[in-house]
């Protein structure tokens, strides 16, 4: 396929980053649009079913928490009703007593016609809600693939922190090897275990194929686009999300460390620290854990200081001033949609089809081990 149109959009907690690749239209100029994360239109729903002083019903599929989760908590507080299908209670937990426990009635879809509350669906992928934006543009709303990136647990078993479960499926990948390209699934091959993926799938209606992707792998992957980047071997990457941090240290294409955690509980010099810790071979995961933060792979020093500290993400400003003397990645003079460049990566590495037309637009990918 010589000129293939891709959708590509990586849904944050504060935002979702949303990017029309299109052959032939040079990438600095392709249609880019940072919107509200779905999490934050959900929250902003229920903030005004509180004011309406009226109940829930949640349906749809397993979507991101976050402020949508604390909005609800909010609601149910202030002494209102919230009943959810099972699908959607999983956005609050996978274990389904723990989030009746929260106060919300788990009911069966067969149950919904009798229920008389305001409904919300859940789901990331809004894609009525992006072809008609396109559309109000005059953007043609065909597309060859679908790409979207997702922040994902897992379905952690009972008792089981949805953290270490999470930081365990990141840990399983690089010991199989994966580099950050290798992060991601068409739509028939995700792992039953990530259940915030397979409802993404389960959302696209569409014919063109849908490829998937964690959203820090592919963050940290679209911001090696960068040339300064793109010219370093030894590199300390690490992307600071709204909501969640995430750090790898690469060699080549190779990982050579990786921690993760919530951003809310970083400051500067506690980042730093932990950055230290990654390069010198100290960190230890259960410290990581401990901090309320994912986790971290204990593989010692590379043995080598890194050539830059590349920083991407919309709280990047964390890391100003620090002695780290960061470097702030702007792949294609866009870093918000650093994301969006890693999904065309790495949808580039799992359907060859679509190589050369990305690799065209984008440059030769930056090398990958």
């Amino acid at each position: 396929m010589t000129s293939p149109r891709i959708l590509a959009i990586d849904v944050g907690t504060g935002t979702q980053d949303i990017l029309v690749f299109e052959p032939g239209t040079a990438i600095e100029n392709a249609v880019q649009m940072i919107m509200p994360s779905p999490t934050m239109l959900v929250a902003a729903q229920v903030r005004a079913a509180t004011r309406d002083k009226v109940d829930l019903l949640l349906t749809g599929v397993t979507m991101g928490g976050g402020p949508g989760h604390w909005a609800i908590q909010a609601h149910l507080e202030q002494g209102f009703r919230v009943l959810a299908t099972r699908d959607a209670a999983r956005t609050f937990d996978d274990d389904l007593e723990r989030v009746r426990a929260m106060g919300i009635q788990v009911v069966d879809d067969g149950d919904l016609a009798g229920i008389s509350a305001r409904r919300i669906e859940f789901r990331d992928f809004e894609a009525d809600a992006v072809t008609a934006a396109l559309r109000a543009f005059g953007v043609p709303e065909t597309f060859d693939a679908v790409a979207v990136a997702v922040f994902d647990h897992g379905a952690a078993p009972p008792g089981v922190s949805d953290r270490r479960f999470r930081f365990e499926y990141l840990a399983q990948q690089v010991e199989r090897g994966a580099r950050l390209d290798q992060f991601g699934y068409l739509a028939g091959e995700i792992p039953s275990r990530m259940t915030r993926m397979l409802a993404v799938a389960r959302t696209w209606t569409g014919d063109a194929p849908l490829f998937v992707m964690d959203t820090g792998p592919a963050a940290v992957l679209g911001a090696l686009d960068d040339p300064e980047v793109r010219g370093a071997a030894h590199i300390t990457a690490v992307n600071v999300g709204n909501f969640h941090t995430i750090a790898f240290l690469l060699d080549g294409g190779r990982i050579r460390g990786l921690f993760e955690h919530h951003t809310g509980e970083l400051t500067r010099d506690k980042l730093e620290r932990y950055l230290d810790q990654l390069v010198d071979g100290t960190i230890r995961n259960q410290a990581v854990f401990e901090d309320m933060g994912h986790g971290a792979l204990e593989l010692g020093s590379p043995g080598w200081p890194p050539d830059l500290l590349a920083v991407t993400g919309p709280r990047r400003a964390l890391l100003d001033g620090s002695r780290w003397n960061p470097y702030l990645a702007v792949p294609h003079g866009a870093m918000m949609i650093a994301g969006c460049f890693g999904l065309l990566r790495g949808l580039a590495g799992r359907l060859p089809e679509f190589k050369a037309a990305i690799e065209k637009e984008l440059g030769p990918p930056a090398h990958l081990g």
